[in-house]
């Protein structure tokens, strides 16, 4: 995947290295961790429309899973009628099983590159300056179980940064299921439908904390990247979250023509006319 990415991942390098080095006056030994943050916020900022689109998809998914679930007990030994029919109750609300995945896929390649370039010892057969840089004396290239170990100064650093996004996954799974239950609260084409217990419950719980793992065995540099990613992620669901509640719902459904209340009234006014 490294090779895969070999072109824009050097294209970056030299993009975050260009702002250090333009930092570095005012800021210091500091500069890289405010390129590091400042790069990874821009870069959210401009996969926001995306990020919004694989919520709205989600809510999607949470507000029909009961009738899903109640499709398949019903089709349990019909696949093709299952299949029929699931296509149908998405086609009714404007939808699509992959309307939460596919924006999410769309991210991937530039986030991977990202992640890539902030745990690469090496970028382009040269090694990665920006991991010489440190926060607070430990260096960016630095490992929480290498160099001088997790009871020194590096690895207080290391437990402040597993702290950080621990706390901004439980933020996030917690956030997460409000919004589950406020989009399977909103009413569908087809009517309301009895609730379901979610299925892998406490898979979701535990996923978000592999972040934490992953931060474990990664430079610090990929850690600092984490934990700003993790929350803007989680600032994200807040105000999307937010404006789903202001609107009176988790996620109104793409009208048909035939069922805006303006076209109806329309028409109606038109057979007055007519008649």
């Amino acid at each position: 995947m490294t090779s895969l990415l070999g072109v824009p991942l050097d294209a970056v390098y030299h993009l975050v290295s260009g702002f250090t080095v333009f930092l570095t006056p005012a800021l210091g030994g500091l500069a890289a961790v405010a390129a590091i943050i400042a790069f990874t916020v821009a870069v959210r900022i401009i996969l926001m429309p995306l990020s919004f689109r694989a919520m709205r998809g989600q809510a999607v998914q949470a507000r029909l899973a009961p009738q899903l679930q109640s499709l398949r007990k019903r089709y349990a030994r019909q696949p093709e009628r299952l299949q029929r029919e699931m296509a149908a109750l998405y086609k009714r609300e404007g939808t699509s099983m992959f309307a939460g995945l596919t924006p999410l896929l769309l991210q991937w390649p530039l986030l991977s590159v990202i992640y890539l370039l902030f745990r690469s010892a090496q970028v382009g057969g040269k090694p990665n300056t920006l991991l010489t840089h440190d926060l607070f004396g430990v260096p960016l290239g630095a490992h929480w179980l290498g160099g001088a170990g997790p009871a020194s100064m590096q690895g207080l650093v290391f437990v402040g940064v597993f702290a950080a996004l621990a706390g901004l996954c439980w933020l996030s799974g917690r956030l997460a299921r409000l919004m589950t239950a406020q989009a399977a609260a909103a009413p569908s084409a087809a009517g309301p439908a009895e609730a379901t217990p979610v299925p892998g419950g406490a898979l979701i719980k535990v996923l978000p904390y592999l972040t934490v793992v992953i931060a474990a065995f990664a430079p610090l540099a990929a850690g600092i990247y984490l934990i700003v990613s993790t929350g803007w992620s989680l600032a994200e669901r807040g105000y999307f979250r937010r404006s789903a509640g202001a609107s009176g719902t988790a996620l109104p459904r793409r009208r048909r023509p035939s069922e805006d209340p303006n076209t109806a009234t329309g028409g109606a006014r038109g057979s007055v006319n007519r008649g």
